[in-house]
């Protein structure tokens, strides 16, 4: 069975090169009291044993608070620990090897960086789709060309996909971004490298908010 439905709202995509030598975990306690709906956690450089060591810490502190935890590219992990999916990029494994592997014991994400992206994926079955980048951003150096908002609401108007913008997010453009399709907001720097991630939190959450206002 696959997870309950999701509130893509405000995604927290974790880096801990951006943490400020505070862990990870704290980080995601401090952004959950302030509001993040959903997290991935993303981990690049740790040995699989520490992946999987962390990624069971954080799932025991979010399903108190059913919220949903996304592994990053790993299907072996996001398995190993029963997370509730799995995030995969373009060169990550194909959609339909990994839907085989977990079948609908999880959700599977799928970055999308253009339109041809988004339609495959959700032909293909992915449950919904991280609109990446929007804008261009110093956390991840080997996305594709900026969508910006023309692009997401292109992908809007094609897929009936949960749609989540990622890329360069912030409190500054968060609103404009769900007026223009998106369901929620996926952050990094926005909140791990915020002084107090709780406030970052909590003051996206609110433009967030006042933006589906907005638009309802």
């Amino acid at each position: 069975m696959k997870p309950p439905t999701v509130d893509y709202s405000l995604y927290l995509v974790t880096d801990r090169g951006l943490a400020r030598r505070r862990r990870t975990l704290k980080i995601i306690e401090a952004a959950v009291r302030g509001g993040v709906t959903c997290v991935q956690l993303r981990e690049k450089q740790c040995s699989t044993r520490e992946f999987i060591q962390q990624a069971l810490a954080i799932k025991n502190f979010l399903q108190t608070r059913r919220i949903p935890l996304i592994i990053n590219d790993r299907v072996d992990v996001a398995l190993a620990v029963e997370a509730d999916g799995v995030h995969l990029g373009q060169t990550d494994m194909p959609l339909e090897m990994a839907r085989k592997i977990v079948g609908n014991s999880m959700l599977i994400g799928i970055s999308a960086e253009c339109l041809a992206d988004a339609l495959t994926a959700e032909k293909g079955g992915a449950d919904y789709l991280g609109v990446s980048p929007i804008y261009a951003t110093a956390t991840k150096t080997d996305t594709a060309p900026a969508l910006g908002l023309a692009g997401l609401q292109e992908i809007r108007k094609a897929v009936g996909l949960p749609l989540v913008g990622i890329g360069g997010l912030n409190t500054d453009n968060a609103a404009a971004v769900i007026r223009h399709g998106a369901d929620g907001v996926a952050v990094v720097s926005a909140i791990v490298a915020a002084d107090d991630p709780q406030s970052a939190a909590a003051q996206l959450r609110q433009t967030i908010k006042a933006a589906r206002i907005e638009t309802s």
